[in-house]
């Protein structure tokens, strides 16, 4: 069976494809040629059906934030709550790390996530236990939670601060200033890489984007999003999931899976006593599913050579069927989801 991962942020990514046991589907190829393919993780291989076949464009096109989509409050934001007749309740709070506010008599209320009307109403929900019919309005004080980091090559990395406003990746490259080592007459990275929680990487050819000017070199970046500029011609691969410090890793002599994992900061304890580690490998188009146990035993992994580019998963522990869908990488960019689907 054929399975397409989702992921709760690139739901828009699917195509119309339903994971756990949905197929995939055969559709008119696009002009630049773009492809996946579909893996049977019964064996771990290709499969040899009809391929899918995708356009990367589109693809980013849908990362995006909607223009004008509705800020969701997040941990250190700072709200103002105001409940009209009650001047007790009414101040400012702010969102805590477990994204819950305490309000004085009625407890905790979870914000997280949500935008001002629907925490507003959240809130309005918890307090209707105490109060008749209470009127309830939420704004922001300060966006604490609008934030991307930026690290790598460049002279400023680190944490970007966003006001109410959505951030965009020549911004967030703007105030992280020119690269340590430029190569290009401007001081711009050819290429640049978006990770976007701790399962999606997207990578961006900045250069290409530019050039064509394509407005998708601007693309607004999410909250949280970690962008990660390289040293030209670096050679490194993304470790995603559950470890200690996914991200890029660059890769050295001798390097391999095993310590591939030990630069990530190895196995988290959400991803189990044996956990199977995928590997991706975008150039080839090719799989790997092996179990962690195996891969730690001698010669373990090493039917896999790893290369730039590639992407190495942990899922979450009773993860473990998994179906991919992989984006052949075209001259302007590319993006590759991974999630797990729950072991039914």
């Amino acid at each position: 069976m054929r399975t397409v991962f989702n992921i709760p942020v690139c739901t828009a990514l699917l195509l119309g494809l339903l994971a756990g046991g949905a197929h995939a589907q055969q559709s008119a190829p696009p002009a630049d040629g773009t492809q996946a393919i579909a893996v049977d993780t019964s064996t771990g291989n290709p499969s040899q059906g009809p391929q899918l076949k995708t356009n990367p464009l589109k693809i980013l096109e849908q990362a995006e934030p909607a223009i004008g989509e509705a800020y969701e409050l997040g941990a250190g934001d700072t709200i103002k709550l105001y409940v009209a007749g009650h001047p007790e309740l009414s101040r400012d709070y702010i969102v805590g790390p477990d994204g819950f506010i305490t309000i004085d008599v009625v407890g905790s209320v979870k914000v997280w996530n949500l935008s001002r009307e629907s925490a507003a109403k959240a809130v309005r929900d918890t307090l209707a236990a105490f109060y008749t019919d209470p009127a309830v309005t939420i704004g922001v004080e300060k966006y604490g939670s609008n934030t991307v980091m930026i690290f790598g090559n460049i002279q400023r990395p680190g944490i970007l601060e966003y006001e109410g406003t959505t951030p965009t990746l020549l911004d967030a490259i703007g105030r992280g200033g020119l690269l340590v080592n430029p190569s290009s007459k401007d001081g711009l990275p050819e290429r640049c890489i978006i990770y976007r929680g701790s399962e999606t990487v997207l990578q961006v050819q900045l250069d290409s984007l530019l050039r064509s000017s394509s407005p998708l070199s601007d693309i607004r970046l999410r909250r949280g999003d970690k962008i990660f500029i390289p040293v030209d011609r670096q050679q490194f691969i993304s470790v995603l999931g559950q470890v200690g410090k996914p991200g890029p890793v660059a890769i050295t002599p001798g390097f391999d899976l095993k310590m591939a994992l030990t630069e990530a900061g190895g196995l988290k304890d959400e991803a189990g006593e044996n956990p199977t580690v995928h590997i991706i490998q975008t150039a080839s188009n090719r799989e790997w599913n092996i179990p962690y146990k195996r891969l730690m035993t001698p010669g373990g992994g090493s039917e896999v050579a790893l290369q730039a580019g590639d992407v190495i998963s942990i899922p979450k522990s009773g993860f473990n069927k998994v179906g991919y869908v992989l984006s052949k990488l075209s001259p302007a960019l590319t993006m590759i989801t991974l999630a797990s689907l729950v072991a039914q």
